[in-house]
């Protein structure tokens, strides 16, 4: 559930309302992905809450409907770290949820960064090994010999993306981790405070709703 995710990863920044988390993905993520429906951001809130992943309250405002406010838990942000450090592999399609990974292991700072991309070479290495062994299997059937070069040409493309990635990416994950310098490596879970309360948040949430 790769949207989910992209929610708790934006959710380790500071609490958010609806509409406001709609437009900073939408932001994070640019237009070739596409607008995110707020029904359908809703629902996922919605599931997030009932997994555990985000808690909700309900912020009072005097000149306009009551807000709820979302945060992400302990238990989001280990969901968040399990899903953003593991290799993706891909079933169908270019809509790469590898992307939304990027997103995420931004947002956890730099180690988390370099374990998905270090995992992620690993993966299409293997992929390339497979790759090579159908080739030679395919050699005299032409067609499925052209698929198969595709499939390994556009696999090298994705290892040479994952430097461009970490060549980008490295100093926005610096820059998120020197935010938060109260947050916890993914080894060591203890003592963090997630639900937004902590004094190293409380300087983040001045974004009105």
């Amino acid at each position: 559930m790769p949207l989910h995710h992209a929610v708790l990863a934006l959710l380790t920044q500071r609490p958010n309302h609806g509409y406001e988390l709609k437009a900073r993905f939408e932001e994070a993520i640019g237009p070739q992905w596409g607008g995110l429906n707020i029904g359908h951001l809703y629902q996922i809130l919605e599931r997030l809450v009932r997994d555990g992943y985000v808690s909700r309250s309900q912020v009072t405002q005097t000149d306009r409907p009551d807000k709820n406010l979302y945060t992400l838990t302990e238990a989001g942000r280990t969901e968040l770290n399990t899903w953003a450090t593991s290799a993706w592999v891909r079933v169908g399609g270019f809509r790469d949820e590898l992307f939304l990974k990027l997103l995420g292991a931004v947002a956890l700072g730099p180690h988390a960064l370099t374990t998905l991309i270090e995992a992620q070479r690993q993966t299409y290495l293997s992929e390339l090994a497979g790759l090579a062994r159908q080739r030679r299997a395919h050699a005299a059937e032409p067609l499925v010999a052209v698929l198969i070069d595709a499939a390994i040409a556009h696999t090298k493309a994705d290892l040479g993306l994952l430097d461009s990635a970490s060549a980008h990416l490295a100093p926005l994950a610096a820059a998120q981790d020197a935010q938060a310098p109260q947050r916890s490596q993914p080894q060591g879970s203890g003592g963090t405070d997630t639900t937004g309360d902590d004094s190293g948040r409380r300087g983040r949430r001045s974004e009105s709703a």
